[in-house]
Parts: C-alpha cells; sequence; structure tokens
C-alpha cells in the first residue's frame, strides 16, 4: 500500500522507531491536556494516530496497515482517497469553492432535483430537499418540519437502541439516556418502543413471529384513551411522527423481518401519525439499496440522510420530504439555517456520487460482497463459540460477540479486547501484518457492526475473514 503514499513512505524511511514513539507520545500528552474529550470517541486504550488512508485501509506513521471495517462510521462508502470524488472536490475548489447560501450555485439544485426524482419514482410522492451540515442537525431540520406539520406537537415515537444523533433535540429521540443526563430536555421527548431484536427476543417466536409481536404491541397504544397516546373522541394523536432506523446503526446493526414495518406504517397511517426514516448511517447502498427502507415496502413521509453522501469529504446532510410538508407556503425561507449548508464543495461532490452511484450497478454489486462476507462470518460463528450471532443486510453486518459458555450472554469484555488487539497491527496473513479497524455498537456494547467500503474487493473481503479469525482465536485464548 505504500505505492498510494510517497510522501509517508520516505518519511517513514528517514524517521527511527524511536523518534516516531516519541513523536506520538508529544501528541497524545497534547490530547490529553488541551483536547474537549466531549467530542472524541476513545474506544480503545491505545489511541491511534493515523497519518494517511487508501481504500479499504489506514495508514499510522509507521507505515503499519490497518483494515477499516467500519470506514468511519459508514460515512466511506466508496474507498479512502476516491480518486472520482477526489477529483470531484478539487475541481470545485478551483471554481466555486465559496457562496452564500442566500444566492444559488448549480450543483445544490442538480443535486437535490436528483435525490428528489429519484424518490419520487420509488415512493410515489412528489418532494423537496432541505441541506444543513451533519446528521444531528438534519435530525433538527426534520423535527421543526414535522412540529411545524402537527401544529407543534413535540412528542415522538422512536425505538429502543435507536440513535439519531447528540444535539439536544436528536437526544431526545435517541433510546440512550446517557447523552441527556447531563444536559435535561428542551422541546422534544420520545415514547421509545421495542425494535424487534429477534436474537434477544421472546423465545420460541420466529423471526416474523417477533415482529408482527412488536407492532401488535405498538398497535395496542390507540385501542382505548386510557392507553395515553390517542383520544378516540376527536382522532387525534399526541404524537407527531415516528423516527425510525429501518437497520439500527448504534444499536448494533439490527436487521428487522421484512415484514414488520409494513404492519408498522399502517397504524402509523390509521392515526396521522408521520413516518421519519433516518437514512443518515444506512444510506447510499450501504445495504443495496440507495436507502435502506427501500427493502421493506413502505414509503416514508420525510427522509433523513448524510454521512456518505459526500464520501466523507465534506459535512453536508439534508432532508427529503413530501411536498405537502416542506413546500414553501408551509415551510418558508428561514425556517432553519446554517451558514454552511448546501455548500458548494459538499453539494459537488455529492452530486458527483450521486451520478457515480447512477452509472454503476452498486445494487447488485454490494449485494454479492456481503453475500460473500455473511458467508465468511457464518464460518466463523461456526468455528468460535464466542460469535453468538452474525446477520447482513448488503455490506451492513454484525457480530454479537458473547460469552463461550452459551454463546449468548454478551461480553463487552472481549469487544473491548478486541478493539485494542487491532490497534497493536500485529495479525499475520500470507507474511504481511496488519490491524484491524472496528467499531462497536448494540445494546450491550458487545456487538462488532461491519460497514466496510463498498468498493472493498473480494480478496479484502477474505483477509477480513482471516484477520477476524485470528482475532478471536486471539481473545478466546485470553
Amino acid at each position: 500500500m505504500d505505492d498510494g503514499f510517497p510522501q509517508l513512505a520516505a518519511a517513514r524511511a528517514a524517521t527511527n522507531p524511536a523518534a516516531l514513539a516519541a513523536e506520538e507520545a508529544r501528541l497524545l500528552a497534547l490530547e490529553a491536556e488541551y483536547c474537549s474529550h466531549g467530542d472524541t470517541v476513545h474506544y480503545t486504550q491505545f489511541p491511534k494516530i493515523f497519518s494517511g488512508c487508501e481504500g479499504s485501509f489506514m495508514l499510522d506513521a509507521a507505515g503499519n496497515r490497518f483494515l477499516d471495517l467500519q470506514m468511519w462510521y459508514s460515512a466511506v462508502n466508496f474507498g479512502y482517497a476516491n480518486p472520482r470524488l477526489n477529483n470531484a472536490l478539487k475541481r470545485q475548489i478551483d471554481t466555486l469553492p465559496q457562496v452564500a447560501s442566500q444566492y444559488l450555485h448549480r450543483e445544490k439544485i442538480e443535486l437535490a432535483a436528483m435525490i428528489a426524482k429519484d424518490a419520487q419514482r420509488k415512493f410515489g410522492s412528489k418532494g423537496r430537499v432541505h441541506f444543513n451540515v451533519g446528521g444531528a442537525q438534519a435530525v433538527e431540520d426534520s423535527l421543526k418540519l414535522v412540529r411545524n406539520a402537527s401544529n407543534g406537537k413535540s412528542l415522538m415515537f422512536a425505538f429502543e437502541g435507536g440513535y439519531h444523533g447528540r444535539t439536544l433535540g436528536a437526544s431526545a429521540i435517541t433510546s440512550s439516556y446517557r447523552y441527556r443526563r447531563r444536559f435535561g430536555h428542551f422541546g422534544e421527548r420520545a415514547h421509545f418502543i421495542p425494535f424487534p431484536y429477534h436474537f434477544r427476543g421472546p423465545k420460541g417466536m420466529s423471526k416474523e413471529e417477533y415482529g408482527e409481536h412488536c407492532v401488535a404491541q405498538f398497535a395496542r397504544l390507540f385501542e382505548s384513551e386510557y392507553n395515553g397516546v390517542w383520544d378516540p373522541k376527536t382522532g387525534q394523536a399526541e404524537y407527531a411522527a415516528f423516527y425510525v432506523e429501518p437497520l439500527q446503526g448504534t444499536g448494533g446493526y439490527v436487521i428487522p423481518p421484512p415484514n414488520f414495518f409494513t404492519g408498522l406504517k399502517k397504524v402509523l397511517d390509521d392515526h396521522g401519525i408521520l413516518l421519519v426514516v433516518d437514512e443518515i448511517q444506512m444510506g447510499f447502498y450501504r445495504t443495496g439499496k440507495l436507502w435502506s427502507i427501500e427493502h421493506f415496502g413502505v414509503n416514508p413521509d420525510v427522509i433523513v440522510f448524510g454521512k456518505a453522501v459526500t464520501n466523507g469529504l465534506n459535512p453536508l446532510s439534508g432532508i427529503w420530504a413530501k411536498e405537502a410538508l416542506i413546500n414553501p407556503t408551509v415551510f418558508p425561507p428561514g425556517s432553519t439555517h446554517s451558514t454552511f449548508n448546501a455548500n458548494p464543495l459538499g453539494t459537488a461532490v455529492a452530486l458527483e456520487a450521486m451520478k457515480m452511484m447512477e452509472e454503476e450497478d452498486y445494487e447488485t454489486m454490494v449485494m454479492a460482497k456481503g453475500a460473500h462476507f455473511l458467508a465468511g462470518l457464518q464460518e466463523l460463528k461456526r468455528r468460535h463459540k464466542i460469535v453468538g450471532e452474525v446477520d447482513g443486510l448488503g455490506m451492513a453486518l454484525r457480530i454479537e460477540i458473547c460469552e463461550p459458555h452459551d454463546s449468548y450472554t454478551p461480553s463487552k469484555r472481549l469487544v473491548d479486547l478486541m478493539c485494542d488487539e487491532g490497534m497493536r497491527a500485529d495479525l499475520e496473513v500470507a507474511g504481511r501484518r496488519y490491524g484491524l479497524v472496528l467499531d462497536i455498537g448494540g445494546y450491550y456494547k458487545n456487538v462488532i457492526t461491519l460497514a466496510p467500503a463498498l468498493t472493498m474487493s473480494h480478496a479484502e473481503i477474505d483477509l477480513a475473514i482471516a484477520l477476524l479469525d485470528q482475532l478471536f482465536a486471539r481473545v478466546a485464548d485470553a
């Protein structure tokens, strides 16, 4: 991989290991003293300082190669340093890199039209696209949108295990109380509903039966006014919308049964509650479809997107919403605003990414690679008692790590050890040493959530399986 980094290779050749270690220690000491830890997630006791990236790999200053199986939390779906997308960014820097959002530029208009026309073809509704800079900010915009459409209702439904961001409004509809504990509530509140997490659901039910059971439990809330959410005399719900991730992201890449969302959507439609689909982590072909909700046969009222729309090259996010919710007579200019929303660098890269996705058959490619990866994970499950469950849809895959005595009890301790061991860059395949970049998720922080590059080769998938095989054997021995 050094061929892609000639400057780094030269720098490494001129630097001895002791000097590299001293420089890393200096930087970590500065980080410990001067950087807010509030914006950082240290999953490992050995924080890694990376110096380069290419394709599916990260590199440190010593030249160690780390196969990245989380790709910046699914923001870099199309590989690090993707030439086509990088070049789009460079072209825009040389033409129109900046413009105030009160003015227009071609890239914003064409990107919005491309997303909206695609949604109209798929979901049968005309809509519009509204941009912002980050996923949580787009969630905030959507909360304004649905509150406006529901005459100011601030109560939402959301899922146990759901994650929508850590701004005030987004954390209010995120199920983890630890994101709200010190800050309280400002406006929105959520009623959290069980997600059909079959591996940890009631025993004796099939996945489909458990999905139907979860829908029935939700529908029960509307049987009587005494269930607390519905006034049958006026036909009014107290809740404005249901915020869903079609596949739970931070919750552990939990994949629902195919019939679940059709049942849920019927309950929502019967009671005038909007369906807001959070595609921030699962959008842009992570699951083999542009939007992961396409797998489940329902039409959303609002889609929230971000992350991979620019392949991580620029913070850009947005919402698509049906015309009745977002047309200028009901959601006028200035309803939300950010100085950097719809900035030309981000929209130029996103427009190129959308064109790339249109020109290439990502659906077939991602589903084939995902099936290959999942088959390898299923073999690992047969070989290692610490693997309780594996599952996947496209290139969104999960490995639930459990205590080996029953292959069911969640084992956060083993997952933490795996993250630390992956950073050592001493796993060996075919005479070459590698590290592994892993992401942790799940209700018990015992799930390895895999979001590898969609551009990953079959050979790299085989490498990932071989490295995971070694890692599982190592931590099980420990």
